[in-house]
């Protein structure tokens, strides 16, 4: 049938509101995911945003969900639409309720579940359409969402914490931790690809059909995932960390891991020692003299006092050289001046704002368009869209009034601090975990985004409506996996900046357990059909492992409970800005005939 051309403007919305959607997921769900990742240093934020980018796409369109639930877990019929162009409507404002509430909570540094916020949505456009006897409130439907905000931290709580025990009392406090660490990698870095394989089968893997493969088939498959990945790390992984950790060979690259065997021969430089940094420091910032500042706040006021009315009239000085007149500088002054500021970040980690230079005259004169375009328009579209990649993570983590960091840096001295040599064994398979995590999540959680573009599509392309299955067009996945990487990159260091280090001391080991204990929640309850959240699962093992790292004072439990309240509110706010929506749209008088 041909397409509705009457309703192409609802389908050209149902664009827009799908892409902030998925904007909005990767800004806050999978933000989330790679928080462990960054916050404990085996990841860069610039690296997290190559990581995601490659496997959230590669995993939307390789094994990604061909058919999506478009009438997510059948929560409302269809005989709630009594036209198609009705459904089309419908779909449309559950896609414009869920971007709505998901940048919401991101802009108020709140995670949320993009699975419940997309159920919501349906269920607010249920009670609208067809009043809430419609909605499926039993276990079955929205019941189940309800639960999983109990079941999914609880359980990757646990499944973390075991995970954090055995290496904590096997590895990390033994004596002689960094060469137990270096002998027991194989074993573990069998053990995560063995689950992590199983993670993408059962979860991550739509397109497999599990139910048509064989026990034999199943279990080779994941055993040899298992034993490939632990053999590679015999061959290439232990001699790389050798020269980093037992030769102090600063000068060894990640590449230099593809030379394998050879590295055992490789000599290191002459002045290598421990006093050369071959490993990352991965607890920069958190040790007790990190806050000094604190103190000297405190010892010596009087020159604290001194140095602040110094910076005062320093700032003072600036402002007027920067309020002079813009049209009498030279553009080479002003680019040099913008370059400087592009380079420099505040004490909170974000990179300061660019100055807006005023101008003189008419603005349609051609010096002042001049100014206006290269001097300002461009520098804040650069901010905005770019800003994100000049975060410092670690330092926004940290920020706030003196008494949050005080109470940051009471929380972090509570946990313990391991050997360094040792955590940086944890870091590669931290990022193994976090990488295989994001590739299970794109192929599974990117229909959430796009799957009331499927529905309205269906509908506006065949003129039919769409069932509770709907199949997916490749274009329909790859443009939500686009929204989801371009979401992370310009607006993922804000659920950063509250996430990690700043709820919790973060460190390779710890969010290696972290990472594998959500990871085994997220297999389990794919197999008894509990949609549980990335989001609860990784919160649940953050909270697990912390509970294990020293006493409950590692934990920020006001942020927790913030935390819990933004999953309490998913459901009603995005079902009220959607519901409503579609109620007025619905409703509305036509002008036409009156």
């Amino acid at each position: 049938m041909a397409r509705l051309a009457g309703l192409d403007y609802i389908f050209a919305i149902c664009l827009i509101t799908s892409f902030l959607d998925a904007y909005g997921m990767g800004a806050n769900d999978v933000a989330n995911s790679f928080s462990t990742s960054v916050s404990s240093r085996s990841l860069s934020f610039r690296q997290a945003i190559f990581a995601a980018a490659i496997c959230e796409f590669l995993g939307a369109i390789l094994v990604g969900a061909r058919v999506a639930s478009t009438i997510k877990d059948s929560i409302i019929p269809l005989s709630n639409f009594p036209t198609v162009g009705f459904q089309m409507l419908g779909f449309a404002c559950i896609s414009a309720g869920s971007a709505s509430f998901q940048l919401f909570a991101t802009r108020l540094g709140m995670p949320v579940s993009a699975t419940h916020t997309v159920i919501g949505a349906v269920v607010g456009v249920g009670i609208a359409s067809g009043g809430a006897q419609s909605v499926n409130w039993q276990w079955d439907g929205v019941g189940q969402v309800f639960a999983a905000w109990g079941i999914a931290p609880a359980i990757s709580g646990i499944f973390a914490s075991i995970i954090f025990l055995i290496t904590k009392y096997g590895i990390l406090k033994r004596k002689n931790s960094t060469t137990i660490a270096f002998y027991a990698a194989p074993a573990y870095f069998f053990v995560v690809a063995a689950i992590l394989t199983m993670s993408i089968i059962w979860k991550g893997a739509s397109t497999v059909k599990v139910d048509e493969l064989s026990t034999g088939v199943l279990v080779g498959s994941i055993f040899g995932a298992g034993g490939g990945v632990a053999l590679l790390s015999i061959l290439f992984f232990l001699p790389y960390v050798h020269c980093q950790v037992v030769k102090k060979d600063y000068t060894v690259k990640i590449w230099h891991i593809f030379l394998g065997p050879l590295l055992w021969f490789r000599q290191p430089p002459a002045d290598a020692n421990d006093s050369t940094l071959a490993v990352p420091d991965y607890y920069k910032g958190h040790r007790e003299e990190d806050w000094s500042h604190l103190d000297a706040r405190y010892k010596n006021p009087d020159e604290v006092q001194a140095a602040e009315d110094g910076r005062s009239e320093s700032h003072k000085s600036v402002d007027a050289g920067r309020n002079s007149n813009s049209s009498n500088r030279h553009p080479s002054q002003l680019a040099e001046e913008v370059e400087k500021r592009c380079q420099t970040t505040d004490f909170t980690g974000r990179p300061p704002k660019p100055y807006y230079h005023p101008i003189e005259g008419a603005w349609i004169e051609p010096w002042n368009i001049y100014i206006m375009l290269r001097y300002n328009l461009l520098p804040f579209l650069g901010y905005y869209l770019f800003g994100g990649l000049r975060t410092n993570i670690h330092e926004m983590q940290k920020s706030g009034s003196e008494k949050t960091q005080a109470k940051i840096r009471d929380m972090h001295a509570q946990a313990t601090q391991y050997d360094n040599n040792t955590e940086h064994t944890f870091s590669f398979m931290q990022v193994m975990s976090a990488c295989v995590a994001s590739f299970s999540h794109g192929s599974n959680d990117v229909s959430n985004a796009i799957a009331p573009l499927a529905a309205v599509y269906h509908c506006w392309s065949t003129s039919e409506y769409s069932g509770e299955k709907s199949e997916v067009p490749v274009w329909v996945i790859a443009f939500g996996g686009i929204g989801i990487v371009i979401g992370l990159a310009t607006y993922g260091w804000k659920l950063m900046s509250v996430l990690g280090n700043r709820l919790t001391l973060h460190s390779p080991s710890r969010g290696f357990s972290m990472e594998l204990g959500a990871s085994v929640t997220v297999i389990l309850a794919s197999q008894f059909g509990i949609p549980v959240s990335s989001t609860q699962s990784i919160t649940g093992a953050t909270i697990g492992v912390s509970c294990c790292s020293g006493t409950w004072r590692t934990t920020n439990w006001k942020s927790l409970a913030f935390f819990f309240y933004g999953w309490c509110i998913t459901l009603p706010l995005a079902g009220i800005v959607s519901g409503c929506l579609f109620g007025i749209i619905a409703n509305a008088p036509s002008f036409i005939n009156v």
